[in-house]
């Protein structure tokens, strides 16, 4: 019964080492698929680039992870995504860089499902030496209370690894709502910039030619968390477009007085 126990006990140790792995590696290939999903919907080739590299750093990470989880198919594709999402550091235009990351995204996306199949058959390694122990238990009760015990806690540290996992994943979540939070206020700040430039100017060209009626541009609150980046490039854009027709009807007027 000893030697079961041990054959069980080791067997049981490396299997939950492998999930172990497979679950981090599972967890970074999620942050490098939601990286590279961010690059694809930016909309400038700045942000377009921002996200491939961190898509690159976790694909990375997940590599390391992926090599003690004996799944060769999900590090081939991780090797791939790297392979194609550094090249869009040096794309010169944003469609070239789209490209590449467009291929990376569908690869992320086939390296997730290959994880989760690793993962299963990793767990389903346990079952054959359970039945075993269970037939061959014929000598000790006290044996198998330890054995049960054992089983349990290999279970409870599994759990509590999922735990953490789930907890960085929101962590991370929370980081990037931040970081796009604060992208949009860097937006928002530099449009008003550029209006009130544009306001200024036009308001000395019509003083020049003797208008009374300067241009204004009234500032408006926008609600950080319901609008997206190219709505508030949006929103601006008409803004412009009205300070411009106020303009040319400003002018118009001077050359009429």
């Amino acid at each position: 019964m000893k030697n079961y126990y041990l054959l069980f006990f080791l067997t049981a140790s490396m299997v939950v080492s492998a999930q172990t792995n497979c679950d981090n590696a599972n967890s970074y290939l999620g942050n490098a698929y939601s990286h590279v999903k961010d690059s694809y919907e930016s909309n400038n080739i700045s942000h377009l680039k921002h996200y491939a590299n961190r898509s690159v750093e976790s694909f990375k990470l997940a590599k390391e992870a992926l090599s003690f989880c004996n799944c060769e198919k999900a590090v081939e594709l991780a090797e791939k995504s790297i392979d194609l999402l550094v090249k869009v550091e040096s794309a010169e235009t944003y469609e070239d860089g789209r490209f590449f990351v467009k291929r990376g995204r569908e690869l992320s996306k086939e390296s997730l499902i290959e994880i989760d199949k690793c993962a299963y058959n990793q767990y389903q390694k346990v079952a054959p030496t359970t039945t075993t122990v269970a037939v061959s238990n014929t000598t000790s009760s006290t044996e198998l209370s330890d054995l049960q015990q054992e089983q349990l806690k290999l279970k409870q540290q599994q759990e509590a690894l999922k735990l953490k996992a789930e907890q960085i994943k929101m962590q991370l979540a929370q980081q990037e709502a931040q970081e796009l939070a604060l992208r949009k206020q860097q937006i928002i700040k530099s449009y008003k910039a550029r209006i009130l430039e544009n306001v200024k100017s036009f308001n000395e060209t019509l003083k020049v030619y003797g208008s009374n009626s300067p241009i204004t541009f009234e500032e408006t609150v926008i609600d950080l968390e319901t609008k997206s980046v190219t709505e508030i490039k949006s929103h601006y854009i008409n803004e412009m477009k009205t300070i411009t027709k106020n303009y040319l009807e400003a002018l118009n007027q001077c050359e009429a007085s």
